[in-house]
């Protein structure tokens, strides 16, 4: 069984026309005509066309991060985005548009920017940068590099880094929240429990009473359930075991926070595969890549601060060497000795790294996730499939 967690742009909005927590009317609207007052609302449609693409592309990618990561609905709000730029981005309630704005948010609104390797939209922040500056986006930054001639993505690899790409022809569809619409319990299957089960493991990294779970197979299993009663009772939550819409939407929340997902520098967002019911799956094709580099950083920094492991080139081949120091690594965390990383393995590997990044080595600069590693790897994410030695040496 495979899952994918796909973006995708809704077809309304739903703007509070006023600060999160502040009584104020809720507006829906389309997403396209969102987008439209947003742009006409911050930018100058005299600028330069570049630098009006690059400004509506980073306002889509916001508004999408905002959609995706449940943002406010987790917060127990009834509304996606607000009109605010404190918080969000602006929204003027029955604004006329301009016609060229209009025009290239109509071939524009189903186009986002993310990370290479990462799923979620960038949650692509922007100022003015004359009155306010910003990490991200700098708005009369950008029509002065498109009057020198620099084309869209230029502009946005100049504030958001070389390391982003476009993704166009997003699906587009009604926009249900992620709440599966009833509770899970024990014996549920699917998508929706793999997603649980994801997001269970990751707060487990940041919460470690909450157990790990060694498979992410999408059965509501024993296992599952006592992960669900301890994340209950840690956060103050009926304990029962059961995830209806208040536990899924507290684990959202706290995904979102541990992942930073909302944020311009996250975490992300990558696994596509796991684990299916009917036993474990091996991707030949795993041997090699991103998740082997990821495995070899780890083990790398493991040998050099913990116990002694060979020393790894990060090549992203799963050769001897790693071999070794995987069997060295097995053994030494009384797992069964094969050689082959299977989601145990990865687990023990990844909780030893963190161990390291966050005591001995808290303030060199280590990434808690690999995210400078080639293709941008989810640390602490299980491939969805086991890495094994031999087929692609």
């Amino acid at each position: 069984m495979s899952v994918s967690v796909i973006p995708y742009v809704p077809e309304f909005i739903t703007v509070h026309l006023g600060l999160p927590s502040q009584a104020a009317e809720n507006v829906t609207v389309t997403f396209p005509d969102y987008i439209k007052n947003v742009a006409s609302s911050e930018i100058y449609p005299t600028w330069k066309e570049e630098a009006l693409k690059a400004n509506i592309l980073a306002q889509i990618s916001f508004a999408l991060n905002r959609v995706y990561t449940e943002f406010y609905p987790s917060r127990g709000y009834n509304f996606d985005i607000t009109s605010e730029t404190q918080n969000d981005q602006k929204f003027i309630k029955g604004r006329s548009t301009f016609e060229n704005i209009d025009r290239l948010v109509d071939n524009l609104f189903n186009t986002y920017i993310r990370r290479v390797g990462f799923v979620e939209p960038l949650a692509a922040k922007f100022c003015n940068g004359t009155t306010s500056t910003c990490a991200g986006l700098s708005q009369w930054g950008s029509e002065a590099l498109a009057q020198e001639g620099a084309d869209y993505m230029s502009i946005l690899r100049r504030y958001y880094g070389n390391d982003i790409e476009l993704v166009s022809d997003a699906p587009i569809r009604d926009g249900p929240n992620s709440y599966p619409g009833y509770p899970l319990r024990q014996g549920s299957t699917g998508e929706d429990v793999v997603v649980l089960q994801a997001m269970l493991n990751r707060i487990g990294q940041n919460y470690p009473a909450i157990p790990r779970l060694s498979q992410v197979d999408g059965i509501f299993g024993p296992k599952t359930e006592q992960a669900v009663r301890v994340f209950q009772s840690v956060f103050g939550l009926a304990v029962d075991g059961i995830v209806g819409r208040a536990t899924w939407y507290k684990l959202v929340f706290l995904y979102v926070a541990v992942t930073k997902l909302s944020e311009l520098v996250s975490e992300g967002q990558s696994f596509t595969q796991v684990q299916g019911p009917s036993g474990i799956q091996v991707l030949r094709s795993g041997d090699r890549g991103p998740a082997v580099s990821a495995l070899q950083f780890f083990l790398s920094l493991i040998g050099q601060y913990s116990f002694t492991l060979p020393v790894l080139n990060i090549d992203g081949i799963f050769g001897p060497k790693t071999k070794q120091a995987v069997e060295q690594a097995q053994k030494t965390f009384g797992l069964p000795v094969t050689g082959v990383v299977n989601n145990v393995t990865w687990l023990k590997i990844y909780d030893e790294y963190v161990g390291i990044a966050t005591t001995s080595l808290a303030n060199a600069n280590l990434p808690v996730s690999p995210s400078d590693i080639e293709n941008q790897f989810l640390a602490g994410q299980f491939p969805g499939y086991s890495l094994t030695y031999g087929t692609n040496d």
